[in-house]
């Protein structure tokens, strides 16, 4: 598998889509050297954004995160995150009420900037009358709610109430090491689902809305074609086959989810095909 040098790539492009996990950071913190490829990008004038499925925080508070850890030009306009796609759908068809949700009160910010009646799955009373006042259940993040407990109360909200679900993040699993995963919200809600036999509303990659969301912020001041866009990431399933189907090329990298053992068996197997493979961003 022959392996590309990202740096020759990137000066190909206007702008790049970077993932997160796996691309920046993984459970560690940053990616050693990942302050040397912004420098890079910065000295070639190659603008970038980071496309990312976690909804855990607000942009502010991930760009701070990157901003202590010695990369000052990722700031708070340069995150583009599913929870923002999920607080739209929150302002334009949720008027009043209750929003339950399941994650961190970190999370919680995409909803309480609507000033909206914000309630953990942790603090619902399925049999208090306020039950009936709840208008969506939205599913934030893998933390911040104990998993029997909490998701036995979700699954019998969802069996009593018809409102509507909303993943916030459809990640499957992020990488917490060189060579294991966490469960991500995603795969949490592919089994509730399941549970309720019902159909949740998705916002993140792979789903087009997520691309066309951030292809439309990053066009507003500058007038990017899509031959000028890269995507980047660690996922065949959400990244590349995402930035393949949005019609941008892609760059799989192997310092992710994507074992580099495994990384030519799984594109052969899915049929999911990068238009470049690198080790990481910092080659």
């Amino acid at each position: 598998m022959y392996l590309d040098s990202f740096r020759k790539i990137a000066l190909k492009y206007r702008a790049i889509f970077f993932d997160a996990y796996g691309v920046l950071k993984n459970s560690s913190g940053i990616i050693p050297e990942i302050a040397h490829t912004f420098d890079f990008l910065k000295e070639n004038n190659i603008d970038f954004y980071i496309l990312t499925n976690d909804a855990s925080r607000s942009p502010k508070q991930l760009a701070e995160f990157y901003q202590k850890n010695g990369i000052a030009d990722i700031t708070m306009d340069k995150i583009i995150s599913s929870g923002m796609l999920a607080r739209e759908y929150l302002r334009h068809k949720v008027k009043d009420g209750r929003v339950a949700y399941i994650g961190t009160k970190s999370s919680a910010v995409y909803l309480e900037a609507m000033d909206l009646v914000t309630v953990p799955i942790s603090e619902i009373d399925l049999n208090h009358r306020h039950t009936e006042e709840i208008r969506v259940l939205i599913m934030l993040d893998d933390e911040g709610f104990d998993w029997q407990k909490d998701l036995n109360k979700a699954v019998n909200l969802l069996r009593r109430t018809n409102v509507p679900v909303i993943v916030a993040n459809t990640d499957q699993t992020y990488p917490v090491s060189e060579d294991e995963v966490a469960i991500a919200v995603g795969s949490i809600a592919e089994l509730l689902e399941k549970v309720v036999g019902k159909t949740f509303i998705h916002f993140g990659k792979p789903d087009a809305q997520m691309f066309n969301f951030a292809y439309q912020h990053i066009t507003r001041h500058n007038n990017y074609h899509k031959e000028e866009v890269l995507m980047v990431g660690d996922t065949l399933h959400t990244d590349i086959i995402g930035g393949n189907k949005f019609g941008i090329d892609t760059v799989l990298v192997l310092s992710g989810n994507t074992i580099p053992d495994q990384a030519e068996f799984f594109i052969k197997t899915t049929g999911i095909v990068p238009d470049y493979i690198c080790e990481s961003i910092t080659t």
